[in-house]
């Protein structure tokens, strides 16, 4: 039997992919495609060259409800028959006896992952737009799916879903974090305060943007990956955090700096909006309060990894802890900057 990465029995999981696809071809290979503490996910490559995705938890003792292998699979099932476009799937394995744990596999979608500024820079100019346009016109169809009439209903919880955020996050600073960060407060009861009202519920991705996204060569949407966080509420958060990752600060920090949307041709925030607006009808005129929050969720999320480097969990990198703490600061000002527009 060839040699797997961590989190693959390749014998079970070989007879399990032979008696779920007909005409697999044996041998087969695994190879990580990306691991961490978030779900891993492999390539799987048949003797005859067909490959596939199989997706599992990490290694490891996990919080089940945050890496639930059935809720990833049902949803992309759901939202097959739709017009956004999804990675067929072939099944999923709730015997943990075969690997340790659930997971499902789908088939591999051929197609580009543009994740950094050089590769936006690799993408032909007259095809960024197109990308643009097709990632926006996605996200819109998502929303405007009524999760009822795809079986989507009992998701999540219809309501409250940016309250819940802060609640969540501001837990999660006031237990985890080794310092006290007055703007995390500061915003967190500003956004409070001011949040607007939920506009219906609908399905929210959770983590949409275009890296996000696997991308045909024609620049269309080929497939929307990475549903782990993908619930029901409100939507504009999406679309908030869709803007906050476009890049358009000039002074941006950190991972905000390295993204594709920065480079000359994928358009500007305004007219990210702009093809929103006129493809959904949702009410986008408080939408500067949803960037903000999600700069403050991110802000979060990136301070607890900031400890966990301070606390010697991420190896012997020295330095890095400093550097994120730059990256929060630099999120929570762009959280206020957003929340003085208002």
């Amino acid at each position: 039997m060839n040699h797997a990465p961590t989190g693959i029995h390749p014998g079970n999981v070989t007879r399990w992919l032979s008696e779920t696809i007909p005409d697999l071809q044996l041998p087969v290979s695994f190879e990580l495609i990306t691991g961490g503490a978030s779900n891993l996910t492999f390539l799987v490559t048949d003797d005859a060259g067909k490959r596939f995705v199989l997706r599992r938890p990490p290694t490891g003792h996990v919080l089940s409800s945050a890496h639930d292998m059935a809720r990833e699979h049902r949803i992309i099932s759901a939202l097959a028959p739709t017009s956004v476009p999804v990675p067929p799937v072939v099944g999923l394995c709730t015997d943990e006896s075969i690997n340790d744990a659930p997971f499902y596999v789908m088939d591999h979608v051929d197609g580009l992952i543009v994740f950094s500024r050089d590769d936006g820079l690799a993408v032909d100019p007259e095809l960024r737009p197109v990308m643009t346009n097709s990632l926006i016109d996605t996200l819109a169809d998502l929303h405007s799916i009524d999760p009822k009439s795809i079986g989507l209903d009992d998701l999540g919880r219809h309501e409250d879903y940016c309250a819940r955020q802060l609640r969540r996050w501001k837990r999660q600073i006031d237990e985890g974090s080794d310092r006290r960060i007055p703007l995390v407060d500061e915003l967190h009861g500003r956004l409070t305060e001011g949040m607007p009202p939920q506009q219906g519920y609908g399905i929210v991705h959770g983590d949409y943007r275009l890296d996000n996204c696997m991308m045909n060569h024609d620049g269309s949407v080929a497939a929307v990956l990475d549903w782990e966080l993908c619930t029901l509420g409100d939507v504009l958060a999406d679309l908030g955090g869709l803007i906050m990752w476009w890049g358009d600060d000039p002074d941006v920090a950190g991972r905000l700096s390295d993204v594709p949307t920065r480079v000359d041709g994928f358009g500007t925030s305004e007219e990210v909006l702009a093809r929103y607006s006129a493809r959904s009808d949702r009410d986008i005129s408080d939408l500067p309060w949803y960037v903000a929050f999600q700069h403050w969720r991110l802000a979060c999320i990136t301070e607890g990894v900031r400890v966990r480097y301070a606390a010697g969990a991420m190896g012997d990198q020295e330095g890095r802890g400093d550097e994120i703490a730059v990256a929060v600061d630099y999120l929570l000002e762009q959280g206020r900057k957003y929340l003085d527009e208002m």
